[in-house]
């Protein structure tokens, strides 16, 4: 394994953690995300996104009104500051508007979300007045905070967050795919699942990287139905919300549907009839 790669693996675990955290009844109101730039932004940008999804279960779910906004940088409950591209940003006038900020009630979300990335280049001013909501902070608000080096933060303000160790860069793309398309496998809307695989018609390594990631996901599915819990992928949610919904014949389907796919794959199959076929496999697999 490349270290490239097991950065990517301590990405995803990272993510597990958040998940788990958030999924608990008393979630932080505040957390640390300490690591390089591409990994801690990619996560503090997922988490955002989960922090305003709509849906009931398997957040971000990647679909609803709240991830669209998130994903498109639109969301009027989410706001980021880049401390990394603007080293400036971060000025005491700044922070204190975020504080005041705070005690709005959100507009859409179920919670505001500030996300402040790069903080290590937070004066100690800065941190100070950030330090008063920290410590007091308003109901249904959440502050993501991302700094390459947790030391360079003052104590108290790091004694009223969750420090989460992030290595690695960004999420693969191919792993978000694939935990969007898991989630649409069970989805109402038959339409759902064809929109998101329409992208990998063109992609053949996308797509071998997604039906790996998938392979994943419903093992851990059939893992979470047998009660044996523990997860081998960051898709925890897609894994939970298939676990939940459909019967441990069907999961298994679907991981044979899944494997006949990577064969065809690697057999130089036209990938248009791949994914087609695939959707197909997948959906009766689930009962659809």
């Amino acid at each position: 394994m490349t270290p490239e790669q097991n950065g990517v693996r301590e990405n995803r675990s990272a993510w597990a953690g958040l998940s788990q955290i958030f999924a608990g009844d008393r979630p932080p109101h505040a957390v640390i995300l300490e690591g390089e730039p591409g990994g801690t932004g990619s996560l503090a940008a997922r988490l955002a996104q989960a922090s305003v999804c709509l849906a009931a279960e398997g957040k971000p779910c990647g679909s609803c009104p709240g991830c669209i906004k998130a994903k498109a940088g639109s969301h009027p409950d989410i706001l980021t500051l880049d401390g990394n591209a603007n080293p400036r940003v971060f000025p005491v006038d700044t922070v204190r508007k975020i504080r005041s900020d705070a005690y709005e009630k959100p507009n859409e979300a179920p919670r505001r979300v500030f996300v402040l990335l790069g903080v290590q280049n937070m004066s100690e001013i800065s941190q100070n007045a950030l330090l008063k909501i920290l410590e007091e902070p308003p109901e249904n608000v959440l502050f993501i905070l991302t700094t390459t080096s947790a030391a360079q933060l003052l104590p108290t303000v790091r004694s009223r967050a969750q420090l989460f160790p992030v290595e690695g860069e960004s999420l693969p793309e191919d792993w978000t795919l694939a935990e969007t398309i898991a989630k649409a496998v069970v989805a109402t809307r038959e339409a759902e699942l064809i929109f998101q695989t329409a992208g990998l018609i063109r992609n053949r390594d996308g797509m071998r990287g997604v039906l790996e990631q998938l392979s994943l996901i419903f093992r851990d599915a059939v893992a979470l139905r047998s009660g044996a819990g523990g997860c081998r992928s960051a898709g925890r949610g897609a894994a939970s919300l298939l676990g939940d919904t459909l019967t441990r014949q069907n999961l298994m389907r679907m991981l044979e549907a899944t494997e006949k796919a990577r064969q065809a794959l690697e057999q130089n199959a036209n990938t248009a009839l791949l994914v087609t076929a695939y959707c197909a496999a997948l959906r009766s697999a689930a009962g659809r």
